[in-house]
C-alpha cells in the first residue's frame, strides 16, 4: 500500500510566498503597462504626414466657410459632403498619431524641419477615402514652367502647365478618379504627374474645391507614394 506523501509546514510556507511573489510581479507588470504614458502627438510641423492631413483639414474648412458666406442651391449639399470629409481626416489624423483637429491651408502651411536626406511625406485634401501619404523634401520648380498669365486657371489652353507650384492633397471623395477644383469648370480634364516617382494620372474635374486641384481617393492612390498624404513636387497640366 502506497504512502502518501505530505508537505510539511515549511515547504507549504514557502510555496505559498513563491506564488504570491510571481502573481504580484505579473499584477505589477500589467499595471505599468496599462499606466505608461502614451506619446504626444505630433503637430504638422514635426511631421510631413501630419502636415498633409492638416493641409486636408484646412482645405476642407475653407471650402465650406465660402459655401457659407457665398450660398447657392447645392451649397447645403457640399457642406454636408465636406462635413463628413472632415470627421474621417480627423479619424486619419489620430491613427497616425497626429494631433486631431489641426488645420492649415496650402497656402499658410509651415515646412515641417526635414532630415538631411529622405523622409516622410504628407498629404491632405478635400473628399472623401484616402491614402496615407507625405512629402517632404522641398520641390525645385519644373525647367518648363507656364507663362505667368496661365500659371493658374480656366482660360489655359490644352496641354498648358498649370498650377505652377501647388502641392496636390486628396479631396477625401469617393468613387471613379476624378478632382476638384476652384480654378476650372466641371468637365476639365487634368493631367497630374507625381515627379517623385514618375506616376502620373488624368482626371475630370467633377466638383468645386478651395484649391487648384485636389484628388479623390481613386485618383490620388494612382500616384501617391507609400505612406505619404501630400505631393509636393507634381506637375498639373490642363489636357482638355
Amino acid at each position: 500500500m502506497s504512502r502518501r506523501r505530505t508537505l510539511g509546514p515549511k515547504k507549504k510556507i514557502a510555496l505559498l510566498v513563491s506564488a504570491a511573489t510571481v502573481a504580484g510581479g505579473g499584477a505589477f507588470v500589467m499595471a505599468s503597462t496599462s499606466n505608461a504614458t502614451p506619446p504626444a502627438p505630433k503637430s504638422a510641423a514635426e511631421s510631413t504626414a501630419c502636415l498633409g492631413l492638416a493641409t486636408a483639414l484646412g482645405n476642407n474648412e475653407k471650402f465650406i466657410a465660402d459655401q457659407r458666406a457665398d450660398p447657392d442651391a447645392q451649397s447645403e449639399a457640399r457642406i454636408a459632403n465636406r462635413e463628413a470629409v472632415i470627421e474621417e481626416i480627423k479619424r486619419k489624423q489620430e491613427a497616425s498619431g497626429c494631433a486631431v483637429g489641426e488645420s492649415a491651408q496650402d497656402s499658410q502651411a509651415a515646412q515641417p524641419s526635414q532630415p538631411a536626406q529622405g523622409g516622410e511625406q504628407a498629404g491632405g485634401g478635400q473628399q472623401t477615402g484616402g491614402g496615407e501619404q507625405a512629402g517632404d523634401t522641398q520641390p525645385s520648380q519644373p525647367a518648363e514652367s507656364a507663362p505667368a498669365e496661365n500659371a493658374g486657371g480656366g482660360a489655359a489652353a490644352s496641354g498648358q502647365q498649370v498650377c505652377n507650384g501647388s502641392t496636390v492633397t486628396l479631396s477625401g471623395e469617393g468613387g471613379a478618379p476624378a478632382a476638384s477644383s476652384n480654378q476650372f469648370p466641371v468637365g476639365t480634364k487634368l493631367k497630374v504627374t507625381n515627379l517623385d516617382n514618375n506616376k502620373s494620372t488624368t482626371v475630370e474635374v467633377t466638383s468645386v474645391s478651395g484649391s487648384c486641384a485636389l484628388l479623390n481617393n481613386a485618383a490620388f492612390e494612382q500616384v501617391r507614394e507609400p505612406g505619404k498624404f501630400l505631393i509636393r513636387r507634381a506637375v498639373i497640366e490642363k489636357v482638355g
